[in-house]
């Protein structure tokens, strides 16, 4: 039987895990500038947390096989650390938990993702969400995310409901 529940912190061990199980798709895609391993250590999870990133995680059977993260920033909720384990991937895992995640808001969501990272794109796109023009995705990353230029170079935005075409 699977759920969909809130994440607490005796979970934290194996929300790390799935993130970086999950995050080995991006081993050379991504810059290589970009990649650290492991791709989110200890100390970068509780900062998240700590920021105010909710996680909640799809269990099967008793264990977790899919994480996603919601931070409320401002007027908007972003979508943060989306992760499914590579052999639950494609199974509706991270639609479910990103249904979940919608029907808790009432606002505008986002989600940055790499530029390179066309399998993520894609996801987000076929649950209703719009790239946000180059020039936008600018101006809502520095105001929504803390991150590096560099990592602004290299993301993308998806929004839903989309903007309207500037």
């Amino acid at each position: 039987m699977s759920t969909i529940r809130a994440c607490g912190e005796d979970d934290h061990t194996v929300v790390l895990a799935i993130i970086n199980a999950a995050a080995e798709a991006y081993r050379g895609v991504i810059p290589a500038d970009r990649w650290h391993d492991p791709y989110m250590p200890q100390s970068e999870l509780d900062s998240e947390i700590a920021a105010g990133v909710a996680f909640w995680g799809y269990e099967d059977d008793g264990a977790l096989v899919g994480v996603m993260g919601v931070q409320p920033v401002r007027d908007v909720d972003l979508i943060r650390h989306a992760y499914v384990l590579p052999g639950r991937q494609r199974h509706g895992v991270g639609g479910a938990l990103l249904g979940h995640l919608r029907r808790l808001s009432t606002r505008r969501m986002l989600v940055g993702t790499w530029a390179a990272a066309d399998w993520a794109i894609r996801f987000y796109q076929r649950h209703g969400f719009e790239l946000a023009s180059p020039e936008r995705k600018i101006e809502l990353l520095k105001t929504y995310w803390t991150i590096p230029d560099r990592q602004i170079e290299t993301s993308v935005v998806l929004a839903d409901p989309p903007f309207d075409p500037a």
